[in-house]
C-alpha cells in the first residue's frame, strides 16, 4: 500500500471519529425548550381547560385534581362534608380555611359596594327556585316573603375563623363566586411552579399571563347571549385580548327552565327574591383577578345596565362589556371606554 493511501486512510479515520463525536454530542444535549401542556377535566359542575407552558414538560394532572378537591371540601354546597355545607347546618365546631375566608370577605365587599346586588346569603331563594343544592319548590309569594325575612349580607359576619348568623337560618351559597376564585387558585399554584405562561378557564372564567403557544396574546371569546342550556350553539359576539388579567361573564342564557309558558332565569334578584326579568342578557367583567370579576359580574345581571355602567366606572382596574335588548328588541353591546383597548391584538403584551 503506498503511503498515499495510508494518508487518505488516516484522514478518513480521522473524520469519522469527528463526526461520530459530534453526534454524540447532539444526542446527549437535552432539550430544555419549553412545552405547552394542556389538562382538561370536570369541576364544579362545569368543564376545564388549563394551558401553560411547562418549565419541566411534566404535566401537573395529580397536583391540580388535590388542589380541585381541596377546594369541594371548602366551598361545595353539594359537598355535605365541606366547610359551607356545615355552616349551613349549623355546625359551631367549623373553623374555616383560607379558601373559604377568601371568599367571604371579597363577597362582603362586592355585597357592600353593590347595596347587596351581590349576597351570598341569597341561598334560600336560589334553592326554592331550582337554581342551587336543594329540590325546587312550589313557589308562591308568600314562601318568597318567608325566605327573604333570612335574606341579607349582614345577618352573617366572620370573626376569628368562625362564621357567626345573626340568624340561624341563613345560608350561603357561593357559587356566583367561588367558580372565578378557583381560576386565581390555580393561576396562583401555576406561577409558584415557575409557570408564566398559562390560560385557565373554568366554565367560561378566565385568567391569563404572559402569551400563549404561538408567541401572541391569549384571545378569549366573548358569546352571543342565545338560549341554549345544552351549550352545543356558541357564537361569538366579540373576541378580547389579555395579559395578566381575569375574565368573567354572567348572563342567563345557560341556567334556566321554562314553566307555564315563562322564562325563569338563574339570577336571583336578593331584594325582590324573584328571578331578575330586564334587558341586560350578559355582563362581561375585566379585572385583576377572577374572584372580583366573577362577583361583579352577577351583581351587574341584577343591577341591569344603566346602574351597572354607572358603577364599574367608578370601581379602579375594572371595566365591564354589556350585551343588552335595545327598545327595538335588537341586540346591542355597551361596554366602558377603557375596554376598547382589549379588542386589538399588538405585538406588545395588553397591560
Amino acid at each position: 500500500m503506498h503511503k498515499k493511501q495510508y494518508v487518505i486512510i488516516f484522514i478518513c479515520v480521522c473524520l469519522g471519529i469527528l463526526l461520530l463525536s459530534r453526534f454524540k454530542q447532539v444526542e446527549r444535549k437535552p432539550n430544555n425548550k419549553p412545552k405547552y401542556l394542556v389538562e382538561t377535566g370536570r369541576v364544579h359542575g362545569t368543564m376545564y381547560k388549563i394551558s401553560y407552558e411547562s418549565p419541566t414538560g411534566v404535566s401537573l394532572t395529580a397536583s391540580l385534581d388535590s388542589l380541585f378537591h381541596a377546594f369541594d371540601l371548602s366551598l361545595s354546597t353539594f359537598n355535605d362534608s365541606s366547610i359551607i355545607s356545615r355552616i349551613n347546618r349549623n355546625d359551631t365546631t367549623v373553623v374555616v380555611d383560607d379558601f373559604f375566608s377568601s371568599v367571604f370577605f371579597t363577597g362582603m365587599e362586592v355585597s357592600k359596594n353593590t347595596g347587596g346586588a351581590f349576597d351570598m346569603t341569597v341561598a334560600p331563594l336560589v334553592n326554592a327556585w331550582g337554581f342551587g343544592f336543594k329540590k325546587k319548590e312550589n313557589v308562591t309569594p308568600k314562601l318568597i316573603d318567608s325566605l327573604l325575612m333570612h335574606v341579607g349580607y349582614e345577618k352573617v359576619k366572620l370573626e376569628q375563623g368562625r362564621v357567626i348568623k345573626s340568624d340561624p337560618a341563613v345560608m350561603l351559597d357561593a357559587a356566583a363566586i367561588a367558580k372565578g376564585y378557583s381560576c386565581d387558585v390555580v393561576a396562583r399554584y401555576l406561577e409558584k411552579q415557575g409557570v408564566k405562561n398559562y390560560m385557565v378557564d373554568i366554565g367560561g372564567e378566565v385568567v391569563v399571563r404572559g402569551m400563549n403557544p404561538q408567541g401572541k396574546l391569549w384571545s378569549i371569546g366573548i358569546e352571543k347571549p342565545v338560549d341554549d342550556s345544552t351549550m352545543l350553539h356558541q357564537e361569538l359576539q366579540s373576541v378580547i385580548y389579555l395579559n395578566g388579567w381575569a375574565v368573567a361573564t354572567s348572563g342567563n342564557y345557560r341556567q334556566f327552565y321554562h314553566q307555564g309558558g315563562k322564562k325563569y332565569s338563574h339570577t336571583i334578584n336578593p331584594h325582590t327574591g324573584y328571578p331578575v326579568n330586564h334587558n341586560l342578557l350578559s355582563a362581561t367583567v375585566v379585572a385583576p383577578d377572577c374572584k372580583t370579576a366573577d362577583a361583579y359580574a352577577t351583581a351587574f345581571m341584577v343591577l341591569g345596565m344603566e346602574e351597572s355602567l354607572i358603577l364599574v366606572n367608578c370601581i379602579p382596574n375594572m371595566e365591564g362589556y354589556f350585551i343588552y335588548e335595545n327598545e327595538a328588541g335588537e341586540m346591542a353591546v355597551q361596554y366602558t371606554e377603557g375596554f376598547e383597548r382589549y379588542f386589538h391584538n399588538g405585538e406588545e403584551p395588553v397591560e
